[in-house]
């Protein structure tokens, strides 16, 4: 695996960052310029979230041509799976002081806790149903609609289909999981207030690590030989068929992969943001998901990252300032980026980088030519 100036960079910088904003919310008092707000510390964890699910999209879209439009049903399943477990932990702390049944279920007149809740209480238990639930939902979706050799505006389609019914299915209060309004009030983590500074510094740097990890995971795959099919199939999927391979089973794998990966992102989204609800699994979220990568760079794993904490930024920026002018601001950057920045913000790097590569070929030679 080759990281590449870039990828060391990127590590470097995500870890670092996380690092210092975390010792500088907990190690200097209020009082000092250099003190960093609890909310910027939760800030840039949302951003570290939301980059993970910018890179699982990349990973399939820049590298297997799979445009997603439901990314986010993964990324809220991951959510929602935490949410249960964070639920699970009040206990008698709760508006009706039940120890079993979550506040919204006594609210609706549930008399004992679904089955799907059990084990929930658990940690371990809960983070493997972070990875089974949207790996099993990818799995069975992804082999469906490969081996029926879906694909392009179609499966684009299907995906926002899926999300939107997901949507639908959980605003029901029969559903047990909040309704419209979610899950929220979360008490503890592991036993740590999960609104201590601490535990929100603790929860930046945890993201950071998590988004680096994936990164190294998503390059390690693009650069190995599966990851050269997987261009090939992005490319000329029938040429690659023609060739022996199964382009289904190889967009399988990478399509599970990535929801995973953005499971693991809503994972760690919900405790920093303190709630999670159906409206996490709207189509428009998939589709910023989407023009994060675009800005940021499709196909190069480290615009994804850069696409999502730009973009998110700029919105945090814009619904401060600006509030009504935030969509036509994110519609002028996709305008803006589409004519002027085709590959994105990594494409400037990359055009400067092949600048400088052809004006050295010229002295290379001539110092060949000079030295024999």
């Amino acid at each position: 695996m080759k990281l590449g100036t870039s990828g060391y960079l990127t590590v470097a910088l995500v870890m670092g960052v996380a690092i210092v904003l975390a010792v500088l919310n907990q190690m200097t008092p209020a009082t000092s310029p250099l003190h960093v707000p609890t909310y910027v510390v939760a800030l840039a964890g949302k951003y570290l979230c939301f980059a993970m699910l910018a890179l699982a999209v990349d990973l399939v879209w820049g590298f297997a041509g799979i445009l997603s439009l439901g990314h986010a049903a993964f990324f809220a399943l991951g959510g929602y799976a935490m949410g249960m477990y964070l639920m699970r932990q009040i206990g008698t702390r709760g508006v009706y002081g039940n120890p079993m049944l979550p506040d919204f279920m006594v609210f609706l007149g549930w008399k004992e806790l679904p089955w799907y809740w059990y084990g929930f209480n658990w940690f371990p238990f809960a983070m493997l149903m972070v990875v089974v639930v949207p790996g099993l939902l990818a799995a069975v979706f992804g082999w469906l609609a490969f081996r029926s050799r879906v694909t392009g505006v179609y499966l684009s389609i299907i995906t926002q289909a899926l999300t939107y019914a997901l949507l639908l299915a959980f605003f029901r209060n029969d559903m047990g999981f909040g309704g419209n309004n979610g899950m929220t009030d979360f008490k503890d983590i592991l036993g740590f207030n999960v609104q201590a500074d601490s535990t929100r510094s603790a929860l930046l740097v945890i993201s950071a690590l998590f988004l680096c990890l994936q990164f190294l995971v998503a390059r390690f795959v693009v650069d190995s030989r599966f990851g050269k099919i997987l261009v090939a199939v992005r490319d000329t999927e029938s040429r690659t068929r023609f060739l022996g391979y199964r382009p289904e089973s190889y967009k399988l794998v990478v399509w599970v992969l990535s929801a995973v990966m953005a499971a693991i992102g809503g994972a760690l989204y919900v405790p920093q943001v303190g709630i999670i609800n159906p409206s996490e699994f709207a189509p428009g979220n998939s589709i910023e998901a989407v023009i994060w990568v675009a800005v940021g760079g499709r196909g190069t794993l480290v615009g994804a990252i850069i696409g999502a904490v730009l973009v998110n930024f700029g919105k945090t920026w814009f619904t401060g300032a600006l509030p009504e002018l935030w969509l036509y601001a994110l519609g002028a950057m996709f305008i803006f980026v589409t004519l002027f920045l085709p590959r994105g913000v990594m494409g400037l790097f990359q055009r400067r980088s092949r600048r400088e590569a052809e004006a050295d070929a010229p002295a290379a030679a001539a110092a060949q030519e000079v030295t024999g």
